[in-house]
């Protein structure tokens, strides 16, 4: 049994042989390696060094709004008005405030609310109890809000504030924030105001307050 495998076996490889003949296979093999041992071997690459950044860069407006003309942002003047600038102490010891009492800052309250009774309801008026915020530092005072919106202009105006002996103190009532912007330090650091004293703010032109003060220890000073 051998013997008759290897003759199959023989007889398969002569026949295969005569078909690689044939075929030409034996000079296509060796016409293909000496091709490609001709081609050149590549050159290393060059690493690639990013490119430099756009000094400008062009924002791509939404295709919503690309037809309309671009906006142009500046800010709000108030009918161009000069707050005439006063001197005051700019290095105030804030380590030495004096806090009023409960009791005094009720007391004054009290006071302004009657003051409030007595001069009637000819004009919108309010009451207002000075913190430190009004009186140091920030100097903002904010208004009632429900007065401002039933009472006060709609937009940002200058508002005069009429003391107890006639004078104006021009301040700016900027509305969205229901309060006095500039201005304001004018008149608190003018009249000395103090934490605990109460002001009644009596609307006697449409910008224009007539404003009362009670001192948190002292007589009313009415205007």
């Amino acid at each position: 049994m051998v013997a008759a495998y290897e003759e199959s076996r023989r007889k398969r490889m002569e026949e295969n042989k005569k078909r690689m003949e044939a075929l030409n296979l034996h000079q296509l093999s060796h016409a293909l390696h000496k091709s490609s041992s001709s081609f050149p071997k590549p050159s290393p690459s060059k690493p690639r060094t990013p490119q430099k950044l756009k000094e400008h860069v062009v924002v791509r407006r939404s295709s919503r709004v690309a037809k309309l003309p671009t906006p142009v942002y500046k800010e709000v003047v108030v009918d161009r008005v000069t707050i005439p600038r006063r001197s005051y102490n700019r290095h105030r010891d804030y380590s030495k405030r004096v806090y009023a009492s409960d009791e005094a800052r009720e007391e004054a309250l009290e006071k302004a609310y009657k003051l409030e009774s007595d001069l009637g309801s000819e004009y919108p008026i309010f009451v207002k109890t000075m913190l430190q915020s009004h009186v140091s530092g920030g100097f903002w005072l904010g208004l009632p809000v429900h007065f401002c919106k039933g009472n006060l202009p709609k937009g940002d105006e200058v508002i005069n504030l009429i003391d107890e002996d006639g004078n104006e103190y021009p301040t700016i009532y900027l509305a969205r924030k229901t309060g006095l912007s500039g201005g304001w330090k004018g008149f608190a650091c003018a009249h000395e105001l103090a934490d605990g004293d109460a002001l009644v703010f009596q609307l006697v032109k449409r910008t224009a307050f007539k404003v009362y003060i009670i001192r948190v220890n002292g007589p009313a000073e009415e205007g």
